[in-house]
């Protein structure tokens, strides 16, 4: 790890020397913002590997995102270097079209105790259910931050994770009842348990959600990315820019439809990213697992 050339990745270019929640809080709004959650190695014909060496010259060195197992892989190892006393949590994603959380544990958060108080730390869920900052791990509490109200609930030793929304504003009318729209105010995200894990723990999960075609990953081609006010996505054709709290308790989400030619420029333009090999953009609509 070459915390300087991490930090240069993100922008980051405050102090370090304490291990406090507000330096962590800095490093991980500075992480969001410079790393996209994106998935599309799958669909340029690469494969995504959890070796860490290969996640930081991905992230880092190329200046590209990943999914929850690289991108909260990498910041774990951050935090780590710099003091912080961080483990790896699993947790199983709740699918909407199911209305169900996923039967295989896919998605890999990090934990961070700070004077005793544990943090959820996830820089790995994207859009608008990715946190702004870290979450302190206390059951039934509110927790507003800028992309809503967040809140954990714990329940015989397995924590929920759920968040509340604002009323949205669709300029574009051909866009309301498109599956991209989150239909519900109060949505499921994740359950998970305490139990530590490690990367070994997600080396099937990260095979079968890359090539099985049940999987929400193979079946659209995914690019998000924190802004100051809200986020971006590409998903598919689609390009999507949601600005938080546009008005009193309301978001602004605007569509617009891609042409072929102009997928490449606008994730170099909006995403700093440019792939070594042709994108195949793909949305699939319909059932799919986590």
């Amino acid at each position: 790890m070459n915390l300087e050339e991490y930090f240069a990745r993100t922008g980051y270019k405050g102090s370090v020397e304490n291990q406090d929640l507000e330096t962590l809080t800095d490093i991980f709004q500075h992480h969001i913002r410079a790393v996209p959650f994106e998935n599309l190695s799958i669909h340029c014909g690469e494969k995504i590997t959890l070796e860490l060496e290969h996640v930081y010259n991905k992230i880092v060195r190329r200046k590209r995102g990943g999914w929850c197992m690289e991108n909260n892989q990498l910041l774990g190892w951050v935090l780590k270097c710099l003091g912080y006393d961080t483990s790896f949590l699993g947790a199983y994603v709740f699918n909407p079209h199911q209305n169900a959380y996923a039967t295989i544990m896919t998605h890999l958060v990090v934990k961070v105790v700070i004077d005793g108080k544990a943090y959820i730390v996830d820089g790995g869920f994207g859009v608008s259910y990715q946190m702004w900052q870290p979450m302190e791990l206390v059951s039934g509490k509110d927790q507003p931050q800028a992309p809503g109200v967040f809140r954990f609930t714990e329940k015989n030793a397995i924590w929920y994770l759920e968040k509340m929304r604002r009323k949205q504003y669709i300029p574009n009318q051909n866009f309301s009842a498109s599956d991209l729209v989150e239909k519900k105010e109060c949505r499921k995200v994740y359950m998970f348990s305490l139990e530590p894990r490690t990367v070994e723990d997600f080396r099937f999960q990260c095979t079968y959600l890359q090539t099985s075609p049940e999987s929400l990953f193979t079946k659209k081609s995914i690019c998000t990315l924190q802004t100051t006010d809200g986020f971006r996505a590409l998903i598919g054709w689609t390009f999507t820019e949601t600005t938080y709290n546009y008005k009193e308790n309301m978001d602004l989400v605007e569509f617009v439809t891609l042409e072929d030619e102009e997928v490449e420029k606008t994730l170099k333009e909006k995403f700093n990213i440019a792939l070594d090999k042709k994108l195949v953009p793909i949305n699939v609509k319909g059932p799919y697992t986590i």
